[in-house]
């Protein structure tokens, strides 16, 4: 082959790379001025309901929100709407199912008048157990099965659920004056929620349900006379400590409890594998900060509150919470002789309960101890 032949074969290759480069770029810059005009999934809206129109709650409901919003990159929104925004607290969980809501951040105690074995997925008995072994039963010892049977099958809801956030014992509350014995209960006007209703009530105490906001003006005007929420923190923001001075801490009446975040079925459905997984696991990533968060501003809350405020702190009397035992005990079978799916949830709880805790209180050193040997006295 000649010279020229090789110049000539090798200006037609050149010519027909530059003219193939030359296509691939300019389909690459069109693909680049097409690129916004292709069709995008819409993003996903969630409307959610919270029960909480402001403090510590609200906030661990935003966490929960932010950590969808940020995982999914935009492509699902949650809107976080407060208490009241659309439904008042007590019909979230029907505005979920008929979906005015697609979704809502509350408690099962907010409506286990509709059923009581709701209540054992909160507010329920002590079986020696912490929330954190409260959630670990829903997530591994068949809470989670139980709670959609009671939601699926005996409601008949059109819901999804999960949930997320242990709480610590709740405080047995604020008094008018320091309680040392059962006795100092007796006929007093008293505000909790959930089964925690019917024990105090069998201990004496005239019982009232209010919403948290509702709390402190209540027990201002004189409506109650003593009245528990949550965590040192809510109590603190409810201004708690300008209506009472005696706060006791420590009680069996609501000794663990979490959050629970619904859905609307269908919603759900229609939502990708993804975005379900994401709406999922997201709860347990709340769930985790929570259990962190809570240790830093509940406890420097209770320390604002006695040298800020004045408050006098005690712990519940031993005497007062083997009362709150013996009355959980009666009521605990009436409502296990009257209904066999609450019997179904008690018998789970206490096989778990009494396997986890075998393992924990065998094997937990006496924290108490320690502390008193670095620090003293914690009260």
């Amino acid at each position: 082959m000649s010279t020229q032949q090789d110049s000539t074969k090798r200006t037609a290759s050149r010519r027909k790379f530059m003219l193939g480069g030359a296509a691939v770029a300019t389909g690459a810059a069109a693909a680049t001025v097409a690129a916004p005009h292709v069709a995008r999934a819409q993003t996903a809206v969630i409307k959610m309901q919270g029960a909480w129109g402001g403090g510590i709650f609200k906030e661990f409901a935003i966490d929960y929100v932010n950590r969808v919003n940020e995982m999914s990159g935009g492509s699902l929104k949650v809107d976080y709407l407060d208490v009241g925004a659309v439904v008042k607290t007590a019909e979230m969980q029907t505005a979920v199912h008929k979906g005015v809501l697609d979704g809502a951040h509350f408690v099962t105690a907010y409506w286990y008048s509709k059923n009581a074995a709701a209540s054992l997925f909160g507010t329920g008995p002590c079986w020696g157990w912490s929330a954190n072994q409260l959630l670990g039963w829903i997530k591994y010892g068949g809470g989670q099965e139980l709670y959609d049977e009671l939601m699926n099958d005996i409601l008949r809801l059109n819901l999804v659920g999960f949930f997320t956030g242990p709480m610590p014992a709740q405080p047995f509350g604020w008094f008018k004056s320091a309680i040392k014995t059962p006795d100092d209960i007796k006929g007093l006007k008293y505000r909790t929620v959930g089964l925690a209703a019917n024990v105090l009530q069998e201990m004496g105490m005239s019982v009232v349900q209010l919403p948290g906001g509702e709390i402190q003006p209540a027990m201002e005007r004189g409506l109650i006379d003593a009245a528990e929420f949550n965590n040192p923190t809510s109590d603190k923001d409810f201004g708690m400590q300008d209506v009472s001075k005696h706060y006791h801490l420590a009680s069996f009446h609501q000794s663990q409890e979490s959050f629970e975040i619904i859905f609307n079925k269908d919603k759900y459905n229609a939502l990708s594998k993804e975005h379900q997984a994401i709406l999922k696991y997201a709860s347990e990533s709340a769930s985790a900060d929570m259990s962190w968060k809570y240790q830093d501003r509940y406890s420097n809350d209770l320390i604002a509150l006695k040298k800020e405020h004045g408050v006098n702190v005690y712990r519940t009397p031993d005497s007062v919470m083997a009362a709150q035992l013996k009355a959980w005990d009666i009521i605990v079978e009436q409502f296990t002789s009257q209904d066999p799916f609450f019997k179904k949830v008690v018998e789970s709880q206490k096989a778990w309960a009494k396997r986890v805790g075998a393992y924990e209180l065998t094997n937990a050193p006496d924290y108490g101890g320690a502390y008193k040997h670095y620090f003293g006295d914690p009260v």
